[in-house]
């Protein structure tokens, strides 16, 4: 208990200055004590300006005080020496390189927690306690410790900057204003701060905005990447195996070509052997009656030479087939035809390659560089669009000369048309658009925006014939409540400002379709990437009967 007591009047019998025991206990005027040496030091340091003040309660005392020793305080501390207890705080947190040190720290000087704004000065949590107590102090500015204090104190006349010049753009003391900033256009520095960070919150906004639409930029390369490599990997496979068809022709043809060779070669090698042991039969029989007359012509026997057979008749000849010798040239004229074809094949590939080459090259890899990027540039390709009455179901009113279609409770009049889109409220434009091409909806209610191939189902489920529920369309839900896109039934939410206007851009070659939000600036809402092999055409498709109206706004380019 004892030790409790001391332990309070230790902390009681500190001096706010050094954060120790008091050492010469002096009381001033209001009442608060001090160490002797830490009192003088702060007010030598006021001696200019003839004013001295307390340190906690800022009350002021003119002239000096004279200082007297507060012998009771005095004893008190030794008696809490004696005892051996001390007001230092285990967690006291003195400052280092880098840290903001307190200002009224005599000794070592701990960490600053606060600066305060009006007494110019940064305070550790020991000193800072006048500014929670004490009444006229708690209504300082406080603010995190720093230590760019003396860049908010006029250099040239040592008084705080509270003031800020319009005309010259800068922060500038009450004595400014009256001198070299007289006449001058000037604000309080609060009322300044209030205007700027409401210019600031308003550049944030177009920050945000900007760095969404990049995030959807950025979504979109990352969906054209995967676009390119599954284009690029199936062009790929597809050209490997028209080219190996091709090559397995030629290699059948080169095939058949040899077998055919090799089957006339037989045929006419047995024809000549044939005709050679044909020939070598004669030859022998000739030999034979060559000898039988050599030994004739020797005889001496008269009758046995007149009765041997006629000479004429030995003499004749068998009727065989003339021999026409013509070597290496049996073939000749296959190889002529071979070399004929393969000339015309090489013909073909150098007169196809050019368009093979020039289609890989007009390739849009990643966006063209002269994408529009403002409504301006976008309306160089804006388009005159109208909504075909044919293709128009029967609750569906045209007017605006065909420009505006209204949702309606009762049926209109319209004749037969196989075109017609007969169970969903849709409709589809006369023009069917390919190369770049942009256009505007105004649109209320619940209205999806879309395109869609000429060919689309008019009859049938929704996944048939309505818009973005097939690989035929895509589609862009508008509603109060924000937007969808939907195409091939897979639907995806999007994030953007809601606008009563949207606008459509068309780049077909490319194969990209992009829908904005427009108001005063463009928003991207969402691309897709995509390979269209027909020319599309606008469409539009109302959810509910409560009276959504659409009309394909009169673009003008300037």
């Amino acid at each position: 208990m004892a030790q409790q007591m001391f332990q309070l009047d230790g902390e009681k019998l500190s001096c706010s200055i050094c954060l120790d025991l008091l050492k010469g206990p002096v009381t001033i005027p209001c009442g608060h004590s001090y160490c002797m040496s830490c009192i003088k030091d702060y007010w030598d340091g006021e001696d200019q300006k003839r004013i001295y003040s307390c340190p906690q309660c800022r009350q002021i005392f003119t002239p000096r005080p004279v200082l007297m020793k507060n012998i009771m305080f005095a004893e008190l501390v030794e008696e809490v020496k004696k005892v051996g207890l001390t007001t230092s705080s285990p967690d006291r947190c003195y400052a280092g390189p880098g840290d903001v040190a307190c200002d009224f720290c005599t000794e070592r000087k701990l960490k600053a927690v606060k600066s305060c704004l009006v007494c110019m000065v940064s305070y550790c949590e020991q000193h800072l306690q006048p500014h929670y107590n004490i009444v006229p102090l708690k209504k300082h500015k406080l603010v995190e410790a720093t230590s760019e204090l003396q860049e908010n104190i006029c250099s040239r006349h040592d008084e705080v900057m509270k003031i800020f010049c319009r005309t010259d753009q800068q922060c500038i003391c009450i004595l400014c204003s009256m001198e070299e900033h007289k006449g001058h256009d000037t604000v309080s520095a609060a009322a300044e701060r209030a205007e700027r960070q409401t210019q600031l919150g308003a550049t944030q906004q177009k920050i945000q905005q900007r760095i969404q639409d990049r995030e959807n930029d950025v979504k979109v390369l990352q969906q054209e990447v995967v676009a390119i490599n599954l284009s690029a990997d199936k062009t790929v496979t597809d050209s490997e195996k028209i080219f190996k068809d091709l090559i397995y022709l030629i290699e059948k043809r080169s095939s058949e070509v040899k077998q055919q060779i090799k089957s006339q070669q037989k045929t006419e090698v047995s024809r000549v052997k044939e005709l050679e042991e044909k020939m070598q039969q004669e030859i022998s029989e000739l030999r034979r009656k060559h000898a039988e007359m050599d030994q004739l012509s020797h005889t001496e026997d008269h009758l046995h030479f007149l009765n041997y057979p006629s000479l004429s008749q030995v003499s004749e000849s068998t009727d065989l087939p003339s021999i026409n010798i013509c070597p290496l040239r049996y073939f000749e004229d296959v190889t002529t035809a071979v070399s004929e074809a393969r000339d015309k094949l090489q013909a073909v590939l150098s007169e196809g390659w050019p368009k093979i080459s020039q289609t890989m090259t007009e390739v849009d890899v990643l966006l063209a560089r002269d994408e529009p990027m403002t409504r301006a540039e976008f309306l160089k390709y804006s388009h005159q669009i109208t909504l075909d009455p044919n293709t128009a179901n029967i609750y569906l009113s045209l007017c605006e000369s065909n420009r505006k279609a209204t949702i309606m409770t009762i049926k209109q009049i319209y004749s037969a048309h196989p075109d017609r889109f007969l169970e969903r409220w849709q409709v589809l434009s006369r023009e069917g658009l390919t190369g770049r091409c942009y256009w505007e909806v105004e649109w209320s209610g619940v209205v999806i925006i879309a395109v869609a191939y000429k060919d689309i189902s008019r009859t049938g489920t929704r996944d048939e014939c309505g818009f973005g529920h097939n690989e035929k369309s895509w589609s862009l839900e508008c509603d109060s409540t924000g937007y969808k896109f939907r195409h091939n039934n897979i639907c995806t939410p999007i994030s953007g400002p809601l606008s009563s206007r949207v606008g459509v851009y068309l780049n077909h070659r490319a194969g990209t379709l992009s829908f904005y939000s427009v108001s005063e600036t463009m928003t991207l809402l969402h691309r897709v990437q995509a390979r269209f092999t027909q020319p599309l055409y606008p469409g539009l498709w109302f959810q509910n009967s409560s009276g959504g109206t659409a009309e394909l706004c009169e673009l003008k380019y300037k």
